[in-house]
């Protein structure tokens, strides 16, 4: 027997009640979620806070017991005082030297980064050619060799070129790419359709036009993210201008804080702390305006 259509079927009672529970549930959950995540980033943002409430301080605050985190009064002369310490004896601003060396050097860092590791990503990506993923194995197989264990080596080599107390050893090397930075563009680059490439090669366009015209602009978000990273690697880089740089003068930011510390018999923390926050302010500003492309070119790297 089959049911007659013209029949109502009884309806089903719906507890009204079920849906609000869920829906209050799950806003519950969200709530809990962003409580904890901001709870998080403030306890992740308390050296930060830490630093810039003792660059404000006076002397006599910055080691007080129990501490002080809102300074009183508020000393933003630190910061002018920081900057330009012993400038009379030395002859000129120091902190504005060391800032034009570090740009100098980050500049032609990123620029070698972006060009040796895009060429070299895109032939282990794109291009086939005997010995191609044995020779990328490798590659990868040089990230486990400790930096320490380079010095030694690096130092004799740059001694006998003679590029000891200049910028060369700080910004020639990223011209010769990097194991992880070749890594991730070539993660990258494989997600992009071979149709592109193939379609590109039809209308007569040379391997070059192909990387530059069509590989290239696809590539942004993860160029821009080894942009960031030799940036702030560049910019904070401590160990290379200790090791190769000898005359004040060629000094790096990094250097010039550890300078500027050594000149006093007690460390001058409010200062210190202000140098400090005038040196990775560029940093901090240049993540603000490339976060969006940097977590872009993170999420999509290695994903089809």
């Amino acid at each position: 027997m089959t049911a007659d259509p013209n029949v109502s079927r009884p309806e089903v009672p719906v507890r009204a009640g079920r849906p609000n529970r869920a829906r209050r549930s799950r806003q519950f959950r969200i709530l809990a979620t962003h409580a904890t995540l901001m709870a998080l980033s403030l306890l992740f943002l308390m050296p930060l806070l830490w630093m810039m409430s003792t660059a404000l301080k006076p002397t006599d605050q910055t080691m007080a017991d129990p501490p002080v985190w809102i300074p009183n009064p508020v000393q933003w002369g630190n910061f002018s005082e920081a900057f330009s310490y012993s400038a009379k004896d030395l002859g000129y601003t120091p902190f504005l030297v060391y800032g034009q060396n570090t740009l100098f050097v980050t500049i032609l860092a990123v620029i070698g980064a972006v060009t040796s590791n895009a060429l070299v990503a895109y032939s282990f990506a794109r291009i086939e050619w005997r010995g191609r993923d044995l020779l990328f194995a490798l590659t990868l197989a040089t990230m486990m060799v400790p930096g320490p264990v380079l010095m030694v080596p690096l130092y004799a080599l740059f001694k006998e070129f003679g590029w000891i107390g200049t910028f060369r050893p700080l910004w020639i090397p990223a011209f010769f790419g990097s194991a992880f930075n070749i890594f991730l563009l070539r993660q990258f680059l494989r997600t992009i359709p071979m149709e592109l490439t193939e379609a590109a090669k039809i209308d007569g366009a040379s391997e070059w036009t192909t990387f530059s015209a069509v590989i290239l602009p696809l590539a942004r978000p993860a160029l821009s993210v080894v942009a960031l990273f030799t940036f702030m690697w560049a910019w904070n880089d401590f160990m290379g201008p200790l090791l190769y740089l000898t005359d004040q003068r060629t000094f790096t930011l990094s250097m010039g804080l550890q300078f500027f510390q050594s000149q006093h018999t007690g460390t001058p923390w409010n200062l210190l702390m202000a140098a400090s926050l005038i040196v990775i302010l560029p940093v901090l500003v240049v993540f603000f305006f490339a976060q969006r492309v940097f977590i872009e070119g993170i999420a999509t790297t290695g994903l089809k």
